[in-house]
């Protein structure tokens, strides 16, 4: 495999290991040696050293004459949403919402072309595609992220929408640019945004922004709801107030978080040593 990074800073053992990680996809949990190598352009005993390396760190596990990833792999995307205190901070909100709706609330961000979850509070219902913490989604064809995309200027935008989504879903709205930028421009002037059943049969949802004290979209939140038990009318008539409240309840409490001052407080002096007393 071709180095990919000229620059002398750039680690290529370091982002081989993280392609090894990234191969392991939700439909094929273990995964065999040659089929690591052949996922990520490497060559066998490189994919065979990674591998064996992840193992030692608790990363990956042998299965079933191959690998497959272990729940640490999710302090990786853990690390990253507990620093930014948002989970922490939307927690409170995103369950009042769930309790009023009776149904699934998520907050994603932007990656690329696609949107990542973050943080989620489920209702067990049956959808056609499972979403957990860390599930990646196109986002031209979710609310979520609609309502991001929306933020940006429209030439950032389609800049964003060119890069390949790294999903491994096929969207059933495949819009083309025009079409594109009239439902972003019908996002920027509502507000917020509405998907339906363009991810997916059966699922429906809307979404609205969050953001920080500057004003910066930095995430959005969802209901999601089942298209066959939940009309649009219902969805934009009952439950989009809900949703608009707590956005607005999540995005204050984030921008005071971020306003609060940051005290560091001093560790006390060690108290002076004692002279030696002659012991009679």
């Amino acid at each position: 495999m071709a180095r990919r990074d000229s620059s002398p800073d750039f680690i290529e053992a370091l982002a081989r290991g993280l392609d090894v990680i990234r191969a392991f996809q939700p439909r094929q949990p273990v995964m065999s040696l040659a089929a690591v190598a052949a996922a990520t352009g490497l060559a066998r005993p490189t994919a065979r050293r990674i591998l064996l390396t992840l193992e030692q760190m608790g990363y990956v596990r042998a299965a079933n004459g191959g690998f497959e990833l272990t729940p640490r792999v999710l302090d990786l995307g853990m690390t990253y949403v507990l620093s930014r205190n948002l989970w922490e901070v939307a927690r409170p909100h995103m369950e009042g919402l769930v309790s009023r709706t009776h149904e699934s609330s998520s907050i994603a961000q932007l990656d690329g072309s696609d949107i990542v979850y973050v943080a989620r509070v489920a209702v067990p219902k049956i959808i056609a595609l499972a979403v957990t913490i860390g599930t990646r989604f196109p986002a031209m064809q979710t609310s979520l992220g609609k309502v991001m995309l929306a933020a940006l200027p429209p030439a950032e935008a389609e800049r964003v929408l060119a890069e390949p989504s790294r999903s491994g879903i096929t969207a059933r709205w495949q819009p083309a640019g025009a079409e594109r930028a009239a439902a972003l421009r019908e996002v920027r002037a509502r507000g917020w945004a509405l998907t339906d059943e363009q991810l997916a049969p059966g699922i429906r949802s809307i979404a609205a922004p969050l953001r920080d004290g500057e004003g910066e979209v930095i995430a959005a939140l969802n209901v999601t709801v089942h298209a066959a038990e939940t009309p649009v009318e219902v969805l934009t008539g009952e439950y989009l107030p809900l949703l608009l409240q707590t956005a607005g309840a999540i995005s204050a409490d984030w921008a005071a978080c971020q306003a609060a001052p940051q005290v560091t407080v001093p560790q006390p002096a060690s108290p002076p040593a004692r002279p030696a007393v002659a012991l009679p």
